[in-house]
């Protein structure tokens, strides 16, 4: 078998029948498996698997084991050379994986030319939007040493994106739109060797979440391994929804990144400073955002769709006056039924679009004043997020 994708899912059933819609499509031309693990949600998450997904793996774990145990548990039942690790609040293209692969397979080619060992590929990565179509810098990232979190903290990064000095922590050394070596990745899509992740003992399981991708990424590194940022492919990253940014999350960031400069660096009165101060830092941004207002609501909607009955059911469920449209050649035309002055909504029918074309136009009007839905495929429910930090939006219609 040549893959496997583990998705860890805890309380998060609407995207999670999203991802895994997603992941099937993606997975058509491959052979390939899809294993959920679910921490003991208190939603309807495993009923709705067992009813909609019948035929994939289900493991239910009978308490909330945390991030790095829930996808060791996976992982153990995985047969693919390759797995995929992958959030439950993500959206895959239809090629994703076949791109990754087909990356990895380029790489130990050139490697095996080159240094006459196929064997240096770590974890690979991608490139993350959230679900506004705007780019994750997460996505790619340096170690984040005391002077590394030092840059991130006080904005350095931003000024001088272009100095090796300030840049790290985001890798700045690539664009958003260019492959390459990075030190660490991001736990919402990692790819990589089964083999070599039995061989590293998988996620560290004394670390509950938060830091547990920055600590697998850098002991890759230190098996000699190279971690790699694939850019040509998208995946949406809804954010926000895999965890609420609450008291408990602060309390857990901060003592998470502790533990992690605290197993890999040599303890100092600058760096504990930096660890504490960092860690706090980011805990109290992220719990203010978390908080901040919503946008006012659209005052148009717009459907992406063949199917006419689905914009008469949402006009009735939404109250307001929906306009549909078609593709043309292939594109999606709509720009002429935008006001400049009005905030618009634009709903994404999957049962008549292809994820990868969705992806491409969340990216394509990401600077528009727009907010994105999708509905899914043979679903009652509109489904997304206006800001990456918000724990998103479901309508059920």
């Amino acid at each position: 078998m040549q893959l496997s994708v583990i998705i860890l899912n805890y309380n998060v059933r609407y995207f999670l029948e999203l991802c895994v819609l997603s992941v099937q499509k993606a997975i058509h031309n491959l052979d390939a498996e899809i294993i959920v693990v679910d921490n003991n949600s208190s939603d309807d998450s495993c009923a709705m698997m067992k009813l909609r997904f019948p035929n994939i793996k289900l493991i239910e774990n009978k308490e909330n084991l945390g991030f790095p145990k829930g996808n060791n548990i996976g992982v153990k039942e995985a047969k693919g050379e390759f797995i995929c690790i992958l959030n439950p609040d993500t959206v895959v293209a239809e090629d994703t994986f076949e791109k990754v692969l087909s990356f990895v397979s380029s790489r130990a080619r050139h490697s095996e030319r080159s240094c006459g060992t196929s064997d240096d590929i770590g974890i690979v990565g991608c490139k993350l939007i959230d679900g506004t179509g705007n780019f994750l810098p997460e996505s790619k990232r340096g170690i984040p040493t005391p002077w590394v979190a030092f840059t991130k903290i006080f904005g350095f990064y931003k000024w001088f994106p272009n100095s090796s000095l300030f840049n790290r922590y985001y890798a700045q050394h690539l664009n958003e739109n260019q492959t390459g070596k990075v030190d660490i990745l991001v736990g919402a899509f990692m790819v990589m060797k089964r083999k070599l992740y039995i061989e590293l003992e998988g996620f560290d399981e004394d670390c509950f979440m938060y830091s547990d991708d920055i600590d697998l990424s850098y002991r890759t590194l230190q098996k000699g391994k190279s971690n790699y940022y694939f850019h040509e492919t998208t995946v949406i990253h809804y954010k926000g929804e895999s965890t609420v940014k609450d008291a408990t999350y602060m309390k857990h960031f901060r003592g998470f990144m502790n533990f992690f400069y605290a197993k890999h660096f040599k303890q100092s009165l600058f760096f504990n400073l930096m660890a504490q101060f960092g860690a706090f830092y980011f805990s109290i941004v992220k719990l203010f955002q978390a908080k901040a207002k919503v946008k006012n609501p659209p005052s148009k909607y717009i459907l992406i769709s063949e199917n006419e009955s689905i914009r008469e059911k949402l006009e009735r469920k939404l109250q307001k006056n929906i306009e549909r449209t078609v593709l043309e050649k292939g594109k999606i035309v709509f720009l002429q039924l935008i006001s400049k002055k009005e905030k618009t909504e634009i709903i994404l029918d999957t049962n008549y679009l292809n994820f990868k074309d969705t992806i491409t136009f969340f990216e394509t009007y990401k600077c528009h004043d727009f907010t994105f839905k999708l509905l899914p495929k043979e679903s009652n429910f509109i489904i997304g997020s206006n800001k990456s930090i918000d724990k998103g939006e479901i309508l059920l219609i």
